[in-house]
């Protein structure tokens, strides 16, 4: 059984969607990072980043235990353990993949940033939750133009890449973005939401 460490971010969801899709089974380990949890010397043993989410399965590639951080490499990890969500070979492949280091490389880096700003650091900073809200909406835009022509973002098929990016996205509110002129992001939304397994694996770890 795969042990999940997570808590209840978006980066943590996107790996508890993951595997509620990928239908396997797992343990989950609150890691609670507003008390420092994540400092623990068992957990920077397996996350030395001291971030989550992270994963280790006793039945990693050539059955050997395999511990992970980072939630792009999991989600990678997930899929081609299970041979789904992720295309094997091909363009399909590289657009989900491309999608994926969207997400990792800017919209969930900027959008928590726009978090921080506008909703928990000690002082204002008109500049920074300019910059960091103008970032969102672009990003948001992005997004909303590649919607505008197919139902998920790599593409016709759902992929890691929707599951990397739905968590960020369903907290637009908090990064203060309408979502009143982003339609297509707003189906998708939708449509992603009701999945059964998003909507278990977004209250993972439970209250």
């Amino acid at each position: 059984m795969i042990q999940l460490y997570t808590w209840g971010t978006p980066n943590g969801r996107k790996i508890s969607i993951a595997l509620e899709e990928l239908g396997l089974a797992y343990s989950v380990h609150p890691v609670d990072i507003g008390a420092g949890a994540q400092f623990a010397p068992a957990f920077l043993a397996i996350s030395p980043n001291n971030k989550i989410p992270a994963i280790v399965d006793p039945e990693g590639p050539d059955g050997q235990p395999l511990a992970l951080f980072e939630s792009g490499a999991i989600l990678v990890y997930l899929a081609e353990k299970t041979g789904r969500l992720l295309p094997a070979a091909g363009e399909a492949r590289y657009r989900v993949l491309q999608w994926l280091m969207f997400q990792m490389g800017g919209f969930g880096p900027m959008l928590g940033q726009a978090h921080h700003f506008l909703r928990y650091a000690p002082e204002t900073v008109p500049y920074a939750q300019k910059r960091y809200h103008d970032e969102a909406l672009r990003l948001y835009r992005v997004l909303d133009t590649t919607l505008a022509g197919q139902p998920y973002v790599a593409g016709d098929e759902y992929s890691i890449a929707d599951i990397a990016l739905y968590p960020w996205a369903a907290k637009h509110d908090w990064h203060g973005v309408d979502l009143e002129p982003f339609l297509h992001v707003a189906r998708w939304l939708a449509a992603v939401g009701a999945r059964p397994a998003v909507v278990r694996g977004m209250v993972v770890p439970a209250d």
